[in-house]
């Protein structure tokens, strides 16, 4: 499969609004970035996402899934992006720039929502909330996050309120999305160079700046967006806690197609396609081929001694395979020209999917590009599959 997607470990919403600085949102299912206008002024104050993934399970799609040149990440031969799906947005301005570094400090998610007010502060080892916030990394009030004193590796605080995490700088550790408000407002962050910093630190002794260790993303508005007088309304986020089908996930992209065959290719025409070994269910922990059988709908006229039927026929090289839920016809891998074309060899065409891709429990359904010599043709043949656990 060239697309593989893993999901969040965990993650939360810092605000730095003073009503909110102790604030954790552990189990929200909502992620935000917000710009809060202050009770006694107009000062407006920010807020920011964190996320983790789990080190085994990039780890494991390193080591297990991608292949070929692929098993090297590097951006010559892969890209990594950091998807975030919208919900409720409000009162946004024209244009936005979301940013996302690798955060050089660790945090604990927690387990409050929004709507919780932070439990009394009393005597002892623990703080407000017993997660992230704007002030603190985890539960111990000796756990602050960095807000002076950073050295070139790293930054981070504010300039209206102390804290709200400390990432890594420089150019290979920042990914951006640009949008416009009539635009998409997913989130599709590359960070291939961060994962490649974090694969390094798996596998090698390299320190920074070759070699970072893994303790999440912080996701937020460029600093000039945060400390201007303006709000930019609010981007809101499907978090880890959805009950939905739309949870943040970290999905590697790569060609692992090869087009090798003798036979005809059909370049125009009425074509028939036909996916001739789909079962109806499959084990989440599966990898699946699937193979296409493909001919001219209406076959030329000839005297033969054999049925046109058996002949294995292909379609041309630019041909590539989607994947949609059934539910919501939300597409979970697009059809794209460099990562999802379909592969060719002695028997016909095919595909492979690795299962653990998707979420279980759900239908999805299987639909095709053919670019030839008629243009763009899709088809939709009504291919369905579910994911068990």
């Amino acid at each position: 499969m060239a697309y593989y997607s893993i999901f969040p470990e965990k993650d939360t919403t810092i605000y730095s609004h003073p009503d909110r600085t102790n604030m954790n949102t552990g189990r929200d299912e909502i992620l935000e970035l917000v710009e809060e206008k202050s009770n006694t002024g107009e000062t407006y104050f920010t807020s920011r996402i964190l996320m983790k993934f789990k080190n085994i399970d990039i780890k494991d799609v390193i080591e297990n899934k991608l292949s070929g040149v692929a098993k090297e990440v590097t951006s010559n031969n892969l890209k990594i992006c950091l998807n975030l799906y919208s919900t409720e947005h409000k009162q946004l301005a024209n244009s936005h720039v979301i940013e996302a570094f690798p955060l050089s400090q660790s945090f604990n998610e927690g387990t409050h929502r929004y709507e919780s007010n932070p439990p009394f502060i009393a005597s002892g080892s623990l703080q407000a909330a017993n997660g992230a916030t704007w002030v603190h990394r985890t539960e111990l009030t000796s756990s602050l996050w960095d807000t002076t004193n950073f050295n070139s590796q790293a930054t981070g605080s504010y300039t209206f309120q102390a804290g709200g995490g400390a990432w890594y700088i420089g150019s290979d550790f920042r990914g951006e999305n640009i949008f416009f408000e009539n635009d998409n407002l997913d989130l599709d962050i590359d960070v291939t160079s961060i994962i490649q910093k974090f694969s390094s630190s798996f596998y090698t002794s390299a320190v920074y700046p070759d070699a970072i260790t893994n303790n999440g993303f912080i996701i937020k508005n460029p600093s000039s967006v945060e400390e201007d007088s303006l709000s930019y309304g609010e981007l809101s986020y499907f978090s880890t806690n959805t009950h939905t089908v739309y949870p943040p996930k970290l999905t590697f992209k790569w060609d692992d197609s090869s087009y090798s065959h003798s036979g005809t290719t059909l370049t125009s025409g009425d074509i028939f396609l036909s996916l001739y070994n789909n079962k109806s269910e499959f084990q989440r922990k599966s990898k699946q081929r699937f193979r296409l059988t493909t001919r001219k709908r209406y076959p030329d006229r000839t005297f033969v001694t054999s049925s046109n039927f058996l002949n294995v026929q292909y379609l041309p090289e630019t041909s590539y395979y989607s994947v949609r839920d059934v539910e919501t016809d939300e597409v979970i891998i697009p059809f794209d020209t460099e990562y999802t074309k379909l592969s060719a060899n002695s028997d016909g065409m095919y595909f492979d999917l690795w299962m653990e891709g998707f979420q279980p429990e759900r239908y999805y359904k299987l639909m095709f590009r053919v670019d030839n010599n008629d243009g763009i043709n899709i088809y939709d043949e009504d291919y369905f599959f579910k994911i068990v656990r």
